[in-house]
């Protein structure tokens, strides 16, 4: 989640001191050799990790408490609700963001990083890893709640075939894979389906993309992950029951894992590619609204997002990420000149002319 342009100029920028971490704690030396290696070669590797652990930590959070529900509703004792399940998947979304974000960029979400491509110059290759590790990272996690949950799981699976319920109920939204992976309520329109879940995307893409404006004062970026996270908790409240994936990495992910669990019945017909895919030109259309209706740029960077280009832009300076010397280290150096602050941190004066090209994270 990242409130970073691709393009800022300096001059504009306050006078701001930094102090980085290493200016006021030692890190053992293995650290330093590591840090020093991530910020070269291996930092895509680290995003990329960053992204899957985010997306991990969320769909954690949502598959176990939404497991819950369905178990307990079939074996009649109730031990979760769709209140808890929203409040689990909403907690999990501030928890992956408050975990990774400042890593990766917390995109956690294919639709998003496909919209930062194309609104912000995302660059596509990384957009590709970044797909790729949430998927995976969804994967991986509906696997391990599964492992976890395996005995209560077996012991459903043979109330459900000793009932006769099994073939009708086991691949809905009420059984036990419905938890893994996203069905559509039996006897649903499908285009009623699809309305659902596109204006549903629609709007917690509009949120993102409110929370991400450095403008807007109401959401400083302290307070995105709290105002995301409620976003996903009012969705999954008020139109889950109707069928609501909302990302593509949490549908492919636990797709994935109950194909591996169950095998082929678990595909979920047509009603799998609505899932996947009707959540990324959702968060297209939200942030071209966002972008054509709703920006202005005459307005005023709020002072917290200031704060936290300016450190953004510092920590770029200092660890030199993704290249041995950034363009915009080598263009300060030829057109700027940089008063040293108290600490080995870098200043930035307000008499600087220097226009920074940062890729954003």
């Amino acid at each position: 989640m990242s409130l970073v342009p691709a393009t800022l100029t300096l001059d504009r920028l306050p006078h701001k001191d930094v102090v980085h971490l290493t200016d006021i704690r030692a890190r053992p030396h293995v650290f330093n050799i590591w840090e020093r290696y991530r910020h070269r070669q291996a930092h895509w590797f680290v995003e990329c990790v960053a992204e899957s652990l985010g997306v991990f930590i969320y769909v954690y959070a949502g598959v176990g408490s939404n497991l819950g529900y369905v178990i307990g509703n079939i074996v009649g004792e109730p031990i979760s609700s769709v209140l808890q399940i929203g409040f689990s998947y909403s907690l999990g979304i501030l928890f992956a963001l408050v975990t990774c974000a400042s890593t990766s960029g917390g995109h956690f979400h294919p639709g998003f990083t496909i919209s930062q491509v194309i609104y912000r110059g995302f660059p596509v290759k990384k957009a590709c890893r970044y797909i790729v590790a949430q998927i995976f990272g969804a994967f991986i996690a509906a696997l391990i709640v599964y492992v976890q949950w395996s005995v209560n799981i077996k012991a459903t699976e043979a109330a459900l075939i000793s009932s006769g319920k099994f073939d009708t109920l086991m691949f809905t939204p009420s059984g036990v894979a419905g938890a893994f992976a996203l069905y559509a309520p039996p006897g649903s329109n499908l285009g009623q389906v699809l309305l659902n879940e596109f204006v549903a995307d629609f709007v917690i893409g509009l949120v993102i993309w409110a929370c991400l404006d450095p403008t807007n004062f109401l959401v400083p970026p302290a307070a995105g992950p709290w105002v995301i996270a409620l976003a996903y908790s009012m969705i999954i409240w008020g139109y889950s029951p109707v069928g609501v994936s909302a990302n593509t990495a949490r549908d492919l992910g636990g797709r994935f894992a109950a194909l591996v669990i169950w095998g082929t019945p678990a595909a979920g017909g047509p009603y799998a590619a609505i899932a996947a895919l009707t959540n990324i030109p959702a968060t297209l259309v939200a942030g071209a609204v966002y972008e054509f209706v709703l920006t202005d740029s005459s307005r005023v960077i709020a002072p917290a997002q200031m704060d936290y280009i300016i450190g953004h832009l510092a920590h770029a300076k200092h660890s030199s990420i993704g290249a041995s010397k950034p363009a915009y280290e080598s263009e300060l150096e030829k057109k700027s000149s940089l008063a040293p602050s108290a600490s080995p941190s870098m200043s930035y004066k307000t008499d600087q002319k220097t226009k920074v090209e940062v890729e954003e994270a």
